[in-house]
């Protein structure tokens, strides 16, 4: 227990040192767009190759690229059902921002240093998260809200996971892992280092990214949206603790699940008209809520 606390707090004076250093005016909050790259390029696809090295691949773990896309979908009509009444840009903020999963960006280097050994079973989920992300959380929630929004194409979806560094990592180490072929051991050692700064960069580029100001008329629609994301994400906890799934993936699957907002339901909250500063506090209040909730799950699971 003290271990995982200790890893924690260590995990917030992170995201505490990178929102000071913009308070400070010593880095500024577009600082944080350059090292979002960084890690995004760099440093998560280091992260993807060293801890899939011994991947073993099983039908369970093939089976959580399902789970990615089908948790997207449940939690999309489930934000649709729960926003009824809400004008059509709120709806879709909703929508958006409760649906999603941040792995790469948050679960990933949340796990990696607690249990790096589960860091295949989150891959694996979120080879079909980012298949959402890309453009088919768009196609469906502008297909449901009817938005006058352009819908991604297959084609924009295809063309968006082609440049995403880190769904290409996952693609070809899992090719590699099912083919059984071996990278040389001087890769891993080289990407070993790299990988080793991700959970750093991540966390001060959140610290970087907080924005915790926000006029009081708009506080009502933010506790709404966090009420809805949380409220049922503790619920799909609940049910994932009494399913009859292996304990490694029936921990991620919980900590998943009451991760923070990613970083597209931002960015597509803003193309459907919701305004930045309202999104913004939003997803940085989702990280201050995240952190203390999965720690929670890691001290009881």
């Amino acid at each position: 227990m003290r271990a995982v606390l200790l890893n924690s707090l260590g995990l917030f004076v992170i995201i505490l040192i990178g929102y000071l250093t913009k308070r400070l005016n010593i880095l500024m909050k577009a600082d944080g767009s350059m090292i979002s790259k960084i890690v995004v390029n760099v440093t998560l696809p280091a992260a993807i190759i060293v801890n899939l090295q011994f991947l073993e691949v099983k039908n369970q773990l093939l089976l959580l690229i399902i789970a990615g896309l089908l948790l997207n979908l449940v939690m999309i009509i489930i934000g649709h059902f729960l926003s009824k009444g809400q004008d059509q840009v709120e709806r879709e903020f909703l929508m958006y921002s409760v649906s999603g999963y941040n792995i790469g960006n948050f679960a990933i280097p949340f796990v990696q240093s607690f249990m790096p050994q589960a860091i295949p079973i989150l891959s694996f989920f979120d080879i079909g998260n980012s298949v959402m992300l890309a453009g088919g959380s768009n196609v469906v929630i502008e297909g449901i809200s009817g938005g006058n929004a352009e819908r991604p194409t297959a084609k924009k979806v295809l063309g968006r996971l082609g440049r995403s560094v880190p769904f290409l990592c996952y693609l070809f180490m899992l090719v590699f892992r099912i083919l059984k072929i071996d990278l040389p051991e001087a890769v891993f050692q080289i990407a070993q280092p790299i990988a080793n700064a991700n959970t750093f960069l991540s966390m001060f580029m959140i610290g970087l990214f907080l924005e915790l100001r926000l006029p009081k008329k708009d506080l009502a629609l933010v506790f709404r949206v966090l009420a809805i994301k949380y409220g049922v994400g503790i619920l799909l906890v609940i049910l994932f603790m009494l399913m009859p799934f292996p304990n490694m993936i029936k921990i991620v699957l919980c900590l998943v699940s009451v991760g923070p907002i990613p970083t597209f339901g931002v960015i597509n909250s803003v193309a459907a008209g919701m305004r930045a500063e309202v999104v913004g506090f939003t997803s940085s209040l989702s990280f201050l809520i995240s952190l203390p909730l999965m720690t929670s799950l890691l001290l009881f699971l």
